[in-house]
């Protein structure tokens, strides 16, 4: 690229919408581990890692929800990156505003930096084909126009949008003005698509200028520039993190930038991409990626398959035993069990939003969850009583607390916990218990080496998670 312009990748890993994951996985945090056999590392840390060795690289903006920040973050210290801004969405709105609020950050420091928006849940197998790709994009991004990527179809499939390109007379020519986006073909519309070269998947990744995108977003739909610089402009510092104000952010059109801009915009360019290109954000794309035995059968924890061929099974916790199953999706966690048809997995969404209007209570909230001290699940719980595991890293606490509602009962299992109740402070270890009576200041610290973990048994007339006053709080939070 003949130009010192910064480009910043913008990650877009999943807006906060439903948590209930077997049944939208990529609202889960396990989005951000691998659910591929070839690697421990995470898929948002393959997503950056792909990227080494491109000239004029910058550090990249993540856009994420409240509920995943302390995963990321962890994910992004573990392979040494260092996050321009990591941008909390109280809830999802699509990617049109999700680049909106990622540009309008971007030109607080930069002049007009080239983004490249790349979702964190895509697997490129040749790494330098997709370089030299961006390299193209980043050329026609440099002469305002907006470029995305045009997957090269290897079969009709159903499951992706397809973006037709104009014709060029010019051989020479790596990138085409886009003529039409079209929407998931049925398969005999797919298999008339696919014979014709000048058809592509769309990936949904994109390279533009930062100001270029904001201006064909106002010129297209004007209310996601207004509501964005409203909810930037107040939100607020929270540790590495940057909140965006919900208030104003409630008010944004949910749509995603194909929608809002792309088919409409006269500056489109397609840039034909074969690099081995896979969305894992569906589960028969996972099944795809993944090695599979003699029957075509993926498995994962305890599964036993007798006459079964072409699933998709696994398993967090239970065992799992199918007889005489095909081409099914079977995945099992502490949240759900999702069972589905494989080519008709996409259809969850239609039941999710029955859950939600039924008020399941599992759509919003997970067994685990994650907190930066460490993490607690939930075992069991009854009208006035609730068991938590509690685990808290090596030299790390929870807030110095009060609860008005609850007691609380504290069992170490593995370590040594130092415990804070009003003015007392002593240390527990392994079999020893403690109780911290309603209304108690206290504190729970882990000063040693080892991860700590303990039961907690709560009892009281209400359980929330948002009974709790915090005094002193290490990482910031009210």
């Amino acid at each position: 690229m003949n130009s010192n312009r910064k480009i910043i990748p913008v990650i877009l890993s999943g807006g906060s919408g439903t948590r209930l994951w077997p049944l939208s996985r990529k609202s889960f945090p396990k989005q951000y581990l691998s659910l591929t056999q070839n690697t421990q590392k995470s898929m948002l840390q393959l997503t950056l890692e792909r990227l080494e060795g491109l000239k004029d690289l910058d550090e990249p903006i993540v856009v994420c929800n409240e509920e995943h920040r302390f995963i990321l973050a962890e994910q992004l210290r573990e392979i040494n990156v260092s996050a321009k801004s990591i941008l909390l969405e109280p809830f999802g709105k699509n990617t049109a505003p999700a680049i909106a609020i990622s540009a309008l950050k971007a030109i607080e420091n930069e002049e007009d930096p080239i983004l490249l928006i790349l979702p964190a849940d895509h697997d490129i197998k040749k790494k330098e084909k997709f370089l030299e790709a961006i390299l193209v994009a980043c050329e026609y991004a440099l002469n305002n126009q907006l470029v995305t990527f045009g997957i090269i179809p290897s079969s009709p499939e159903t499951g992706f949008g397809y973006i037709k390109a104009k014709p060029s007379s010019n051989e020479q020519e790596k990138g085409f003005h886009i003529e039409k986006f079209i929407e998931k073909p049925n398969k005999e519309i797919a298999e008339k698509l696919i014979k014709d070269n000048l058809y592509t998947w769309n990936s949904g990744m994109f390279v533009f200028k930062a100001n270029v995108i904001l201006k064909e977003i106002e010129i297209y739909n004007p209310k996601i520039i207004e509501i964005c610089k409203k909810s930037i402009a107040n939100n607020y510092i929270d540790l590495d993190f940057q909140r965006i104000d919900k208030t104003y952010f409630n008010d944004c059109p949910s749509i995603s930038i194909d929608n809002a801009v792309m088919e409409k915009t006269k500056i489109g360019k397609v840039v034909p991409l074969d690099a081995n290109w896979s969305d894992l954000g569906g589960w028969n794309s996972i099944w795809e990626a993944n090695k599979k035995d003699e029957n075509g059968n993926y498995k994962s924890g305890n599964i036993m398959l007798e006459d079964t061929e072409n699933c998709y099974v696994r398993s967090d916790n239970k065992i799992i035993v199918g007889i005489g199953l095909d081409n099914l999706i079977i995945v099992e966690n502490d949240d759900a069990i999702f069972i589905s048809q494989k080519n008709k997995s996409h259809l969850i969404k239609n039941i999710l939003e029955d859950l939600n209007k039924k008020g399941f209570k599992e759509v919003f909230e997970h067994k685990k969850i994650h907190r930066p001290w460490g993490n607690y699940t939930s075992i069991e719980e009854g009208e006035f009583w609730k068991v938590k595991r509690i685990e808290v890293k090596p030299k790390q606490s929870l807030s110095l607390q009060m609860h008005h509602h609850r007691a609380e009962h504290w069992i170490v299992v593995t370590g040594t916990a130092e415990v804070e109740i009003e003015d007392k402070k002593f240390f527990l270890s392994e079999n020893q218990s403690t109780y911290i009576p309603l209304g108690s200041k206290h504190r729970l610290s882990n000063p040693g080496s080892l991860d700590l973990v303990l039961i907690e048994v709560q009892s009281g007339s209400y359980l929330g998670e948002d009974d709790i006053v915090r005094f002193k709080d290490h990482y910031g939070r009210n």
